[in-house]
């Protein structure tokens, strides 16, 4: 595997960590047949992130992804914290990269 698609796998399995134990909003993640709920999200934030997308955009996403196609209430203080973390995940990866 070239470094790019190792260096892709593992961003994308951190994402999806990230989305499962930090963001959660349907709160599933202690039910192991669900460790894939959020997988279809990985993409789109993968291409934000590598894209340097700012804290605002991450969250408004997430927000939309949280109250809009899953119709929820939405949790502010988590979902801010969650673009935080993916912000701070991006500064890791390519800090790595230098």
């Amino acid at each position: 595997m070239t470094d790019y698609r190792e260096r892709a796998k593992n961003y994308h399995a951190a994402i999806r960590k990230i989305l499962m134990t930090e963001w959660d909003p349907i709160g599933v993640s202690h039910i192991p047949e669900a460790e894939d709920e959020y997988d279809s999200y990985v993409g789109d934030v993968y291409r934000l992130l590598v894209t340097h997308a700012n804290r605002r955009e991450l969250f408004f996403h997430l927000w939309q992804l949280e109250t809009d196609r899953m119709s929820l209430s939405g949790n502010r203080q988590r979902t801010e914290a969650t673009a935080d973390r993916l912000i701070e995940l991006r500064d890791k990866v390519e800090g790595d990269q230098s």
